[in-house]
């Protein structure tokens, strides 16, 4: 007999056995020093919030001192910052939940306000929002960068993390990319759909490289920018296939280029049925999210099948306990 599939059953990812189907999701808390160091209010944040869920992804940290976008944003960027990522990383899996930093450059959306150089991106091309036009990226900047994943992939595996988000969604760098509306590059690094992924895929590549085949390697992707001539969910089918083939364990599905909630988007699981056909295209395992804060909502999209595992973000926020509630509701539910 099969067991029907609920928020409470485990999942194995990369042979780490995760307890449940809950992800905390990244979620920016602008609690570390203007260094992007960790502080205690971070470790008390993630403290709080780690004991229910099966997965927690930590909150987009800059790879480099030119992708910050926030003057309090966490780093990744530095060996000094080790000591604060590691202490952090142990607070999360002394909670049992599956310990996850996500890797990020600002591109565009960073600012010499916060950064004190001009932006690069694929194009210099200022989206509505973006605080001045960046420069395009030359040959040096695409070395900087991938240098700069690299680095911040080696600093999460010795701070003890059990894998590794990439941020490819959000209008961040590699969303810049990826997306039609930012990417007017005419070299090998834009264009079509296929020269549009290089460059992420190249991230992914190196990332995986680095944090050896020991290690969870989750990509944030963009599956659908919702602006005219922007990136749609079609292409983005085919970027999941690559991204499998790339060595992508699991995939976070999210969209939107100028932000993580569209105005237009209401109600409960609005990237879901983005979710649901990216894991009709692909084997590994699939995130959906969307504004999620009712567990019976929660409980009945993974029973469906429609996406192996929910991430729920602002009602964790609001509750740290939620996922336990979530959980215990669950259970008086089927026993």
């Amino acid at each position: 007999m099969v067991m029907e599939m609920n928020l409470g059953t485990p999942i194995e990812i990369k042979g780490f056995k995760i307890r449940n189907r809950i992800v905390l999701p990244p979620m920016a808390t602008e609690l570390a020093t203007v260094n992007g160091e960790v502080t205690e209010e971070i470790i008390r944040h993630y403290d709080e919030r780690s004991k229910g869920p099966g997965i927690v992804i930590v909150e987009h940290s800059y790879v480099a001192l030119n992708g910050k976008v926030s003057q309090k944003q966490l780093g990744i960027y530095s060996e000094k910052l080790i000591g604060g990522l590691r202490r952090l990383a142990d607070t999360i899996k002394g909670n049992g939940a599956i310990a996850i930093i996500q890797l990020n450059h600002g591109g565009g959306r960073s600012s010499s306000k916060i950064t004190g150089e001009k932006p690069i991106a694929p194009s210099a091309i200022k989206l509505e929002g973006w605080t001045e036009e960046p420069r395009e990226m030359t040959l040096k900047d695409f070395i900087e960068v991938k240098e700069a994943f690299k680095k911040a992939a080696d600093i999460a595996v010795k701070a003890g993390f059990h894998g590794v988000e990439i941020h490819g969604a959000h209008g961040f760098l590699l969303n810049q990319f990826t997306s039609p509306i930012t990417n007017k590059r005419l070299d090998t690094y834009g264009g079509t759909f296929e020269k549009r992924i290089k460059f992420p895929l190249e991230i992914v590549e190196e990332v995986r490289r680095i944090i050896g085949e020991g290690r969870i390697l989750s990509y944030r992707i963009g599956a659908d920018d919702m602006m005219p001539g922007g990136t749609t969910i079609e292409e983005s089918m085919k970027f999941a296939v690559k991204l499998e083939e790339y060595g992508i364990d699991v995939i976070n599905v999210s969209g939107g280029l100028c932000g993580s909630r569209p105005p237009n988007l209401t109600g409960q699981g609005y990237f879901i049925p983005l979710a649901e056909k990216i894991k009709s295209k692909v084997k590994i395992p699939v995130i959906g999210v969307g504004g999620i804060r009712d567990p019976e909502y929660a409980n009945n999209v993974i029973k469906s099948g429609k996406v192996d595992l929910i991430a729920v973000g602002r009602a964790m926020l609001e509750d740290p306990k939620w996922a336990e509630k979530a959980l215990e509701k669950i259970k008086s539910q089927t026993t």
